[in-house]
């Protein structure tokens, strides 16, 4: 079936345009009453609630928990998937429903739009998956998604291979012999066997990974242990988040921090072996080349000088993928900008853009219709670029 060039998706959305003004307010709603992950009830339900409303559309709730899954069926061609999130975060990809229903006569194909529970703790795709998501709608043959970053509002980008690193959080138990600070000799502190555990971990990076070839953290970010100053705790616990952008790097850096705790509870004379438990796990984020180059030649036709095709990669991290890989369907990733461009500009004359909030920070304050203008356009021209011509 024909597809679309870039120049008639170009056109087909400057004629189907869209008065984002009243999605502010549904915006303004969502991030007024933000929820917890897999807790995303009423979230899911106003969601569901407008999906609902909009003819021909197939909507499937509660999938993993939360998740909604919805269904365009528009005639014969390949079938696009488009992910967003609900936990905590803005959900830029349901206006693109205005485009899908006006522009209906003039596409063929099948659109599915996933609205995924927890994303932050990286188990809400996985979560869907399991609980029969392609049972109930189409294997999509291409995914697509976004995320919002500090940028000037209207740039975006993206990059074809790793887009975001892997993410690995580990909660690490040392259990020693409790006593009195006075009669030390007669305890095993695991308060010193985890002091000494997080600077033998520094090492990893600083001599064990090649920084010129390979990237990895690896950092402590949580230490607790003992209640009062003159008793020695029969346990001390520690929490790391491991960074990489490459699986046999990840898989390294895995071992060594294995090996070095097991060592260290050896050394300290552990009565037990101290417990390691992964509590947060989240894939490489990569983009496959063949649908990405296509996605770049639509959106650096369209939107150029606004897009990057060579966009930095992020150390941040997301589960998308996992709805993909599950089935061994291609995926790809870009980030759309949300700083207001007044905001942006005179961060950037004074050197202070690494001051702007960043998504998760109590002051940030995207610039809202500009941001939902470009993730919906985006979206959409990326949708087409997939989608046929209807005949």
């Amino acid at each position: 079936m024909p597809e679309f060039t870039p120049t008639e998706i170009g056109d087909l959305i400057r004629h189907h345009e869209v008065d984002f003004a009243p999605y502010e307010e549904l915006y303004k709603h969502l991030h007024a009453y933000p929820e917890l992950s897999h807790q995303e009830y009423k979230t899911a339900a106003t969601i569901a609630a407008r999906l609902r409303c909009v003819p021909g559309l197939e909507v499937f709730e509660n999938i993993g928990g939360t998740g909604i899954a919805a269904v365009l069926r528009n005639g014969d061609g390949k079938t696009v998937l488009l992910r967003s999130e609900l936990d905590g975060l803005p959900i830029k990809e349901q206006t693109n429903l205005p485009y899908a229903m006006s522009a209906k006569s003039e596409w063929s194909g099948t659109l599915v739009i996933i609205y995924q529970p927890a994303e932050e703790l990286g188990n809400g795709a996985i979560r869907m998956v399991n609980d029969g998501l392609y049972d109930k709608v189409p294997k999509p043959d291409v995914l697509l998604g976004q995320h919002i970053l500090p940028q000037r509002a209207g740039r975006f980008g993206m990059r074809s291979g790793t887009v975001m690193a892997a993410s690995d959080c580990l909660k690490i138990t040392f259990t020693g012999r409790g006593g009195h600070a006075s009669m030390p000799h007669r305890t095993i502190d695991p308060i010193v066997m985890a002091a000494s555990t997080v600077v033998r971990l520094q090492t990893i990076v600083s001599r064990e990974i090649n920084v010129s070839q390979e990237f990895a953290v690896v950092t402590v970010g949580s230490f607790n242990a003992g209640s009062a100053p003159n008793i020695i705790p029969e346990q001390a616990e520690i929490q790391l988040n491991v960074r990489t952008t490459d699986e046999n790097t990840r898989k390294r850096v895995l071992s060594s921090i294995d090996r070095i705790i097991k060592a260290e509870g050896e050394a300290s004379g552990a009565i037990q072996a101290p417990q390691i438990e992964t509590t947060l796990q989240f894939p490489l984020t990569i983009n496959d080349p063949t649908v990405t180059q296509k996605v770049q030649q639509t959106f650096g036709s369209l939107f150029s000088p606004d897009f990057t095709a060579e966009w930095p990669r992020s150390n941040a991290s997301e589960d998308f993928t996992v709805l993909g890989t599950s089935i061994g369907r291609p995926c790809c990733f870009w980030f759309v900008g949300c700083t207001a461009a007044e905001i942006w500009e005179e961060a950037e004359e004074n050197g202070t853009l690494s001051d702007i909030p960043g998504n998760h920070s109590a002051f940030f304050a995207p610039d809202v219709l500009r941001t939902m203008q470009i993730g919906v356009c985006s979206l959409v021209a990326g949708a087409l670029s997939f989608l046929s011509k209807a005949q």
